[in-house]
């Protein structure tokens, strides 16, 4: 038996999606701790593409059980549309493998419409959400005012939930923001029929996961984004309004710390970012450029284009850090391809010091101009490689100098979009 917790190590998009579909095959359950549809994973299996935005991709396997966790914060509306286009793509999703935590959190239409008119208000300055309502939403959650999922399913709590939150919402979306109030009778109604599609698939996700424990079967957490857009250690402003890091998995699934066993940690093999906020070795020129054209690099649940950038070993090692690494997944290896040199971060240079960590202050980060450490490239598709040994000798060695910087093994390549591009070098599950 064991609990493994999978993470991204930059700012999201590292390819969670893909590594967590591998490892289900190993585990009976797979569960999501923080974030919302602010997130995606794109998964291509045998040629068709599946698109998730609150569904574990391990839906995908027959027989695995998959939960929402309590630190997720769930639009009900995406949450049925979700379930209904994988019903039209094969996929039956009920309560005998998809369980949504009575706890977790519900995006209302004021969370969205605050979060779009905020941004505008912003101008310039503003942070690049998605306006899908996460930040609005986790912000009721700690005023203690958000709506919950046992309150969804509820009528009369959900009803006075929202006549008293709209009083709020409504002054500031009319008297500050200048825009459209809501009705509440309109908001109670869709809701509570949402919440009655949903009722069946509700239960309490941190009791079942103590008898999955104790039963000693494996349980796959992962999380939505990267270690560096969590709320408490990313680039903030720029951030996400969670915590991403191995041990939101504690607080978003109702699980002991002394439970969890390994945190595999899941990174681009060079870096990608969307929206606003510092980027130390964003490339800016044709290998920026060939990175996010062959990388097919447009966010799975915006469509907005990523901006591209070298791997950068400060970012990784305050990674591991965070998180407790014990060993990295490296994804998109092929989209290297084709560069010679390839550069790799190893330090900022700070008006003339150098730096081995992401300093916190904003201003001083924007001013660290990446310290690169070159290595040789290779001509040849890596996308047929099922073993180590058969990548070029050059891709080894990058391979061997991350691990060289990080301190932590590489246990998982991906060399293509497809389950089946993989090269499986350790098995968290079992070692």
């Amino acid at each position: 038996m064991a609990n493994v917790v999978v993470v991204g190590t930059q700012w999201g998009d590292e390819g969670k999606g893909k590594i967590v579909d591998l490892l289900t095959e190993h585990a009976d359950i797979v569960v999501r701790y923080q974030g919302g549809n602010n997130a995606g994973h794109t998964l291509v299996v045998q040629g068709q593409k599946f698109i998730f935005h609150l569904i574990p991709s391990g839906i995908l396997h027959v027989g695995k059980k998959c939960l929402i966790g309590n630190g997720v914060v769930v639009d009900p509306e995406v949450l049925l549309m979700e379930i209904d286009r994988l019903k039209t793509q094969g996929l039956e999703v009920g309560p005998h493998n998809l369980v949504l935590s009575e706890k977790a959190h519900i995006i209302m239409p004021y969370h969205q419409r605050l979060d779009h008119a905020r941004e505008r208000a912003k101008g310039a300055g503003k942070i690049g959400t998605t306006g899908r309502g996460i930040g609005p939403c986790y912000e009721d959650k700690i005023s203690r005012c958000g709506v919950r999922v046992v309150d969804l399913i509820d009528p009369e709590t959900l009803k006075a939930k929202v006549e008293h939150n709209l009083k709020e919402k409504n002054f500031l979306l009319e008297r500050f923001l200048e825009d459209a109030p809501l009705d509440a009778a309109e908001v109670y109604d869709r809701y509570r029929q949402m919440g009655e599609h949903l009722r069946p698939l509700v239960g309490n996700v941190s009791l079942l996961l103590a008898e999955a424990i104790r039963k000693g079967q494996n349980i796959l957490f992962e999380g939505a984004q990267g270690t560096h857009l969590d709320i408490d250690h990313g680039t903030y402003p720029f951030v996400t309004s969670s915590n991403p890091v191995a041990g939101g998995a504690c607080t978003g699934a109702g699980i002991g710390p002394g439970k969890l066993n390994r945190v595999l940690g899941i990174s681009k093999a060079y870096t990608t970012r969307v929206g606003g906020g510092p980027f130390i070795t964003e490339a800016l020129d044709a290998d920026g450029e060939h990175m996010q054209v062959q990388g097919a690099e447009f966010g799975s649940t915006t469509g907005r284009k990523r901006r591209t950038g070298w791997l950068d070993a400060v970012v990784l090692n305050d990674s591991v850090r965070l998180n407790g690494l014990t060993g990295f997944a490296i994804t998109k290896l092929d989209v290297l391809t084709g560069l010679d040199p390839l550069k790799i971060c190893v330090a900022y240079d700070l008006n003339g010091k150098r730096l081995q960590n992401v300093p916190a202050s904003l201003s001083a980060l924007e001013q660290c101009q990446p310290v690169y450490e070159e290595l040789p490239g290779w001509q040849e598709d890596l996308t047929g490689k099922r073993r180590f040994e058969e990548l070029p000798e050059e891709a080894r060695r990058y391979l061997r100098r991350v691990e060289e910087l990080t301190g932590i093994p590489i246990q998982i390549v991906s060399v293509g979009p497809d389950r089946e591009e993989t090269i499986l070098l350790a098995n968290p599950f079992t070692g």
